[in-house]
């Protein structure tokens, strides 16, 4: 049911994009219907969301717009979207790291190449155990308080506004030796495989 559901959300998405489309030709569909070869029928079904287009009909109907084959399936982002509110702060957790609370605070309905964390590292403790390692690059900006950033040889004081860049694969901790909560924001970058 559900995934029924999602095909004709799918259909109605590609139906109401091949419809923008032909009136942005400024063609009619009997207009189109001749130069496509595609019959009147069909594309008044699919414009309106009803059946499921062949491969070779949708390449048809692209090969008539002038518009690419994934121009149809790319979902159009709402502005209202790529915005996150204070309010709205995703929690991360983290069990290896006890000290420390991670929010999340990249907006946005899809995956981004980027990721922009917010931590909040408790008085006299650090990150890990032990050192960080990930595939992805991270640059570290110290918002509030100051710590110490630690890498596998050595370790420097961070002030606040203070940046560091955390290269992939290198081992890498904070520490924070204050009395007072140290927020530091982080930006990653994502890797794609």
């Amino acid at each position: 049911m559900k995934k029924e559901r999602e095909n004709a959300m799918i259909e109605n998405r590609i139906g109401r994009k091949i419809h923008q489309y032909r009136k942005d030709k400024n063609l009619t569909i009997k207009e189109f219907s001749d130069i496509s070869g595609i019959s009147t029928a069909l594309v008044s079904q699919l414009e309106r969301g009803i059946g499921n287009p062949s491969l070779s009909v949708l390449r048809l109907i692209c090969r008539t717009l002038d518009i690419s084959l994934s121009s149809l399936f790319f979902e159009e982002i709402d502005n209202a979207s790529l915005i996150r509110r204070a309010s709205e702060l995703e929690r991360i957790h983290n069990p290896n790291e006890k000290n420390s609370v991670y929010f999340n605070l990249t907006p946005g309905p899809v995956k981004s190449g980027v990721e922009l964390l917010l931590m909040e590292l408790n008085a006299h403790s650090e990150t890990n155990e032990g050192f960080s390692q990930h595939f992805e690059e991270e640059i570290a900006y110290r918002v509030e308080g100051e710590a110490a950033s630690g890498f596998e040889d050595d370790a420097f004081p961070l002030h606040q506004g203070d940046t560091v860049r955390i290269l992939p694969s290198r081992k890498h901790k904070l520490r924070n030796d204050t009395a007072r909560k140290v927020k530091v924001l982080f930006i990653k970058s994502k890797v794609n495989y």
